[in-house]
């Protein structure tokens, strides 16, 4: 599904990624774990176009789209779900999520049901503007905007940033639910481990733009490892 290749990328001239690799199956569910600045974000921003990369390429499905335009690569089936979720607060719910149905390659405005059905509370808050939603909530608003696009792959930025546990799991839970049901494909950046545990399958460990370790996420019960490559 999705191949990186020898990326490298930064900014102003201060590189960030460095000669990365990773190689993600169609269906899967990949974590990225490592300290802040080691480039996670920086990945994900450079698999959606929003940054230049200096060398290397992204490839989905067999298709290279290292150089296309972030319109572009949503429209070939990627969404992104940035860190601090990028809601409009003075939309509604609904307009909302119509807004992320225009990333679908044949753009609509007709809000899929099931993602009412996966995410009950959008429902309820229907007509409700968007800003006036709890964290939670609005995580959950993120999510399924991205995933009207009818999104291939999920790019999911820090979803458990701010919202409180019990939250983070019934989220991680839906999304599990929602992988299975439709073979989508989820590449999560987080540092909690509770919620990678719950939805990775796999996880790498991102060290000064570079994979440190490919792990199984049942090795994240390793207390040494953890503190290794997260303490500060």
């Amino acid at each position: 599904m999705l191949k990186v290749e020898g990326l490298s990328a930064g900014y102003q001239g201060s590189r960030v990624l460095d000669d990365f690799a990773l190689s993600l199956p169609e269906g899967r569910m990949l974590g990225l774990l490592g300290r802040n600045g080691m480039g996670k974000t920086t990945l994900l921003r450079c698999i959606m176009g929003l940054l230049t990369i200096d060398s290397g390429r992204i490839v989905l499905a067999g298709q290279q789209i290292s150089g296309h335009r972030p319109y572009e690569i949503a429209q070939q089936g990627i969404a992104y779900v940035p860190q601090g979720r990028d809601i409009f607060g003075e939309l509604t719910v609904e307009e909302n999520l119509r807004l992320g149905c225009l990333g679908r390659r044949r753009p609509t405005r007709d809000i899929p049901e099931n993602l009412f059905k996966q995410f009950p509370i959008l429902a309820a808050r229907r007509q409700q503007k968007a800003g006036s939603l709890s964290g939670g909530e609005q995580q959950q608003l993120a999510i399924a905007r991205a995933l009207a696009g009818a999104p291939r792959l999920l790019l999911l930025d820090e979803p458990s940033e701010g919202i409180q546990p019990s939250i983070v799991l019934e989220i991680a839970q839906r999304l599990k639910g929602i992988v299975r049901e439709t073979g989508l494909t989820l590449l999560l950046v987080e540092q909690n481990v509770t919620l990678l545990r719950r939805l990775a399958e796999r996880v790498l460990v991102v060290e000064k733009g570079r994979v440190a370790a490919d792990l199984p996420v049942a090795e994240l019960d390793d207390q040494e490892l953890l503190r290794r490559h997260l303490a500060v």
